[in-house]
């Protein structure tokens, strides 16, 4: 909290706020024709109509007033306005502020992988950097590979970074620097993705290259319904890959925390193959996962 002192002056209209440091180089007077535009403290202290006039310099602010009011009736309101705006702009004038970006860490079922959440949108789609090899202009990936030797893979989609790791670490070993550095870089306005990222709705087609059949269609509705809100959830994505119709198989393509994870294949067994066979059981007997 900023304190201020109230000191009277020799003008018995004027009162001094002094301020435990300097406001602004050089000086400032304003009066109600002035542009206030870019000053907060101003545009607050002028909502008192009694207040004249605004003189700021070195450590202090003085206020002029009319004499329609004595001091002892408005000198702590006016105290209080000025240690509230100090406190939000202690330079006086607008800060611009940066956008920020708060991170918090969030376990997936995968055990290797931890996703790390933005307040803010990072991608409209996603991308997926499957190894530190992977020549892919990613800056974001790229620099949490440069940083981290135990990043395996990176999966970036939507306000989310899934982070996968390999063995060498733990990540109650390394989570809260890895939050920090992502939450840092992209504070200081590091690059996301340089890539065209993948759109959510289909995100195969970047793979197998065809349109859907209708029956694959009827699968892939049911799938984005009622899979994909909760999978992306944990920090993955499940698409439809392939149907095979003789055999009544769905082949599943598991992203990012899904991918690897030991309980996908119980998920899709237990989860997945049974939803599918109660909505469309004249098309699915069994399905099959494919990690991405």
């Amino acid at each position: 909290m900023r304190q201020i002192i109230i000191e009277p002056t020799e003008n018995p209209k004027v009162m001094k706020f002094v301020a435990d440091y300097n406001l602004i180089p050089g000086s400032l007077e304003l009066d109600r024709s002035s542009d206030i535009s870019e000053i907060p403290l101003a545009q607050e202290l002028f909502n008192y109509p009694f207040v004249d006039r605004i003189f700021i310099t070195a450590n202090f602010i003085a206020v002029a007033k009319q004499d329609s009011v004595e001091w002892e009736m408005v000198a702590e309101s006016l105290k209080n306005v000025i240690e509230d705006e100090l406190l939000a702009n202690p330079r006086i004038y607008l800060q611009k502020r940066k956008e920020m970006y708060q991170i918090y860490a969030e376990m997936t079922p995968n055990p290797n992988v931890m996703k790390f959440v933005s307040s803010r949108l990072l991608l409209d789609g996603f991308v997926e950097v499957k190894s530190r090899e992977q020549d892919l202009d990613v800056p974001l990936a790229n620099a949490v590979f440069k940083e981290f030797d135990f990043a395996k893979e990176v999966f970036i989609s939507d306000n989310f970074v899934a982070v996968t790791r390999d063995e060498s670490v733990q990540w109650h070993e390394v989570m809260v620097a890895v939050r920090a550095f992502i939450a840092e870089y992209l504070q200081n306005g590091g690059g996301i993705s340089n890539i065209t990222a993948q759109k959510h709705e289909s995100p195969v087609e970047n793979i197998i290259n065809r349109e859907y059949t209708d029956n694959e269609q009827k699968i892939s509705d049911i799938l984005n319904e009622y899979v994909a809100p909760a999978v992306e959830n944990d920090g993955g994505k499940i698409s439809l890959l392939e149907y095979d119709a003789d055999t009544k198989t769905a082949k599943m393509l598991l992203q990012g925390a899904c991918s690897g994870c030991p309980s996908s294949t119980a998920t899709l067994k237990g989860g997945i193959e049974n939803l599918l066979k109660q909505f469309v059981p004249e098309l699915v007997e069994q399905v099959e996962a494919v990690n991405g």
